[in-house]
């Protein structure tokens, strides 16, 4: 039998990932251009936005079972493609009935590609012995900001959406073909049948996927809420509050892409420990600097310390003996998707009735549990 891990298994799970960034990220430059096209309010643009989420959320519950019963490749080349198919489409869907069905659908292939991307990523790290996981979440990442800049790039220099998405959609399929031939081969065994298409999450599993729907709540917020957080303190102008968010972005990937030999160094134990621990610090130094300068580095603390949170996280779903490793993924990648979902909703109602600093104390709370819980979310045996 070939190895999972060899450099062509890898070089594809780099690619999907980068594939899943650059493709959500695609569509947010698009959205001021959804609105005027359909000349729609903020409250039905809210429900318009919530149905990638809504798709995303469904397909993973299906892509977790499938990935387990037949192998990780089909999902990740369906969700990649119909990623890629569905993204010209979304800038021309002509009403808003068809505006919200093409972004369940694309939502729907985002989903399916975000747990067969990582159920891909936990076997190829297994096989390779050593960690990787970071390494590849750092891709997504990255992605993320080149197809932001890309989709963005075009957009000021005149480009139509419709010909722009279809130059980001050219670029995806490309690198699909290119991960295509590498991607561990999908199961076909008559033992693919044998295995549950639902187990009830458990034991490590359950507390594994509420800590992850912490930091993906941290995530969510972070890019919701921190720039009305510090205009709010009067530290810095609407035309630069962006800077905090940017900061945050770039320490998560520069701690990613350094995350695998940390990890190696160290252990999941300590990654968890000392990353939760760094988080924390710049919650409280965002939450208590009297000047701009502090602030944004409480946003980079934060970003730095959460990096690899999740990352050891997926790699936690594909050790343990529980459930099935594919289901266990899928189970952190949909709570962990609902706290991006739910979390700027949430943070929302708490800054209400408590106010926004508040709400952000209440989510460096939350990140205490990380470092608090690492023994018993990653097990004895990981230093």
């Amino acid at each position: 039998m070939v190895s999972s891990d060899r450099p062509a298994t890898r070089l594809a799970t780099r690619l999907s990932f980068l594939i899943a960034g650059f493709g959500i990220a695609c569509w947010a430059p698009l959205v001021p251009f959804a609105k005027m096209r359909l000349d729609l309010d903020d409250g039905t643009l809210g429900i318009l936005l919530l149905c990638i989420g809504i798709g995303s959320v469904a397909a993973m519950m299906g892509a977790g079972p499938l990935s387990a019963r037949y192998g990780s490749k089909p999902m990740i080349l369906v969700g990649a493609i119909g990623s890629a198919v569905m993204l010209p489409i979304l800038p021309v869907a002509p009403t808003t009935a068809a505006q919200g069905i093409a972004l369940l659908i694309f939502g729907a292939a985002h989903g399916a590609l975000d747990v067969a991307m990582n159920v891909h990523a936990v076997e190829v790290e297994r096989a390779a012995g050593r960690p990787l996981m970071s390494g590849f979440h750092a891709l997504f990442s990255i992605g993320g900001f080149l197809g932001a800049a890309l989709m963005a790039t075009l957009l000021t220099l005149g480009v139509g959406p419709f010909a722009s998405t279809s130059v980001c959609a050219g670029l995806m399929l490309a690198a699909i073909a290119l991960a295509w031939p590498r991607l561990l081969p999908a199961t076909t065994t008559g033992k693919a049948e044998e295995t549950p298409l639902f187990v009830r999450p458990r034991g490590v599993v359950v507390l594994v996927a509420a800590l992850a729907a912490a930091i993906f709540l941290v995530e969510g917020a972070m890019l919701d809420w921190s720039a009305l957080l510090i205009t709010g303190k009067s530290l810095l102008d609407r035309n630069q509050a962006g800077l905090g968010y940017t900061l945050f972005a770039a320490a998560m990937t520069c701690g990613r892409l350094a995350g695998d030999w940390l990890t190696a160094s160290i252990g999941d134990r300590k990654t968890l420990i000392g990353g939760g621990l760094i988080a924390v610090t710049g919650f409280v130094v965002l939450l208590t600097a009297p000047v701009a300068a502090g602030a944004l580095a409480g946003f980079f603390l934060i970003g730095m310390g959460a990096s690899n949170i999740v990352p050891v996280f997926f790699r936690r779903a594909g050790s343990q003996t529980v459930m099935p490793p594919a289901l266990a993924v899928g189970a952190i990648t949909m709570t962990g998707y609902a706290g991006v979902l739910l979390g700027p909703a949430l943070i929302g109602y708490a800054a209400s009735v408590v106010g926004l600093p508040i709400s952000f104390w209440i989510l460096a709370g939350l990140v205490c549990l990380v470092p608090l819980t690492a023994r018993e979310a990653v097990g004895s045996e990981n230093r």
